[in-house]
């Protein structure tokens, strides 16, 4: 089968072994795949987790069809449409754990279906299950212009936030992010930003901060978060590494508290999926959640994707059919 492989001279589409569906694991006929920033790194030959480095099947998430199940698989059948995330999805069948997918409802097709999976798992454990965003209060998404900063805003939400502030670079995609449901929107490269954010809450802070960005904002946020405020970290891609003022973080006793699926066990990536499932699908299937693809490409231009990627101009999802 084809495939987007790390090789010795970087990605390149490349025949492989078609997988084998074993234990628990479920076979996808891969229709659509969504494009998510650590790809863009592993493209570089960076390591994610366990995964990267030459002869890495490339992609974390997809949607298509179920085409064989392993012994141990439960609660789908051949034929089911899905989609999921896992490792190797850039490719024309993909495998996933039986607990790690959604069933794609049927008004959904699979270029939209493709675009959720990461941001649905990511941005309900974060806003909801560890940041414990309860009705009424306020919350700053770092990053919010990306796929799952624009979930993060419609889940809060959903969730009856009282006021959503995301933070955008790019003054095009700022302006935009009223329409996912921020009721602010700040320029997180700008210094004044945290005192924007403290006149939109009296002077407090905001409940609750999902950081995407990290690095030089990491102390900022601090100075952004009320008294007894919760600030989880869900990405880095403003820097591993910062200035941390941690009397700052003392004195308005703020519980921050990082993430990662990278070690999380299956069983704990099961249990996210399932809250998902309980919590917001219907929301999902309603289409009162979901995100805007940027633009659409095919497998055979995979390539250009991520240069679209790269270039880093788009607002929502880039996608790649099969």
């Amino acid at each position: 089968m084809k495939a987007y492989v790390y090789g010795p001279n970087g990605p390149a589409i490349t025949e492989v072994e078609k997988p084998v569906a074993k234990g628990t694991q479920v076979l996808v006929k891969v229709r659509a795949c969504g494009l998510n920033r650590a790809d863009l790194g592993m493209t570089k030959g960076h390591v994610h987790g366990a995964a990267g480095g030459v002869g890495t099947v490339l992609g974390m998430e997809w949607a298509g069809e179920v085409t064989d199940l392993g012994p141990d698989a439960r609660s789908v059948k051949v034929g089911d449409r899905i989609m999921g995330s896992g490792g190797a999805a850039f490719a024309e069948y993909a495998l996933a754990d039986h607990g790690r997918l959604f069933r794609t409802p049927s008004t959904m097709n699979f270029e939209e279906a493709a675009t959720l999976p990461v941001a649905l798992a990511t941005m309900h454990n974060a806003v909801v299950t560890v940041g414990a965003l309860q009705p009424g209060q306020s919350v700053l998404i770092q990053g919010a212009s990306s796929g799952v900063g624009l979930m993060a805003m419609q889940i809060a939400r959903l969730k009856g936030a009282s006021l959503v502030i995301g933070s955008s670079t790019d003054s095009t995609r700022r302006n935009r992010l009223k329409e996912f449901g921020a009721d602010l929107a700040v320029d997180s490269a700008d210094p004044g930003w945290v005192d924007q954010v403290l006149k939109a809450t009296n002077g407090e802070g905001v409940d609750l901060v999902v950081d995407q960005i990290s690095g030089k904002v990491a102390s900022q946020n601090l100075a952004a978060t009320r008294v007894k405020g919760r600030i989880v970290n869900v990405g880095r891609l403003g820097g591993t590494r910062a200035e941390f003022n941690f009397d700052l973080h003392a004195a308005r006793r703020i519980s921050y508290v990082g993430v990662t699926f990278r070690t999380r066990t299956i069983e704990e990536i099961r249990e996210i999926f399932d809250e998902v499932r309980k919590d917001i699908w219907g929301a999902v299937e309603a289409r009162k959640l979901q995100l805007p693809i940027d633009r659409v490409f095919a497998f055979a231009d995979i390539g250009k994707a991520f240069e679209h990627m790269e270039a880093n101009r788009h607002l929502g999802k880039i996608v790649v059919t099969l």
